[in-house]
């Protein structure tokens, strides 16, 4: 790939963060007791298999979908 090309992209990507930092920070307070344990519990199981440098990514996500997924589906289910 492009050094440019890339230099822009993971430029992209830290503005993209910074966003999501920023959008959940206003979010957060607003959060019931038990969304912000969910949310907790999904930011907490990517953030420890993002630091171990031998899962690659793809592997992360592989891991992230069915363990997050039902996380997803009881707050779904919850506010039914």
């Amino acid at each position: 790939m492009d050094p440019a090309v890339r230099a822009s992209l993971e430029g992209d990507l830290n503005m993209t963060h910074q966003r999501f930092v920023a959008a959940m920070a206003r979010r957060v307070p607003e959060l019931e007791i038990e969304t912000l344990e969910s949310y907790f519990g999904a930011m907490s199981t990517l953030v420890e298999k993002l630091e171990d440098p031998a899962r690659s990514l793809h592997r992360v996500l592989a891991e992230l979908v069915p363990e997050v997924g039902a996380l997803v589906m009881q707050e779904l289910q919850r506010r039914s």
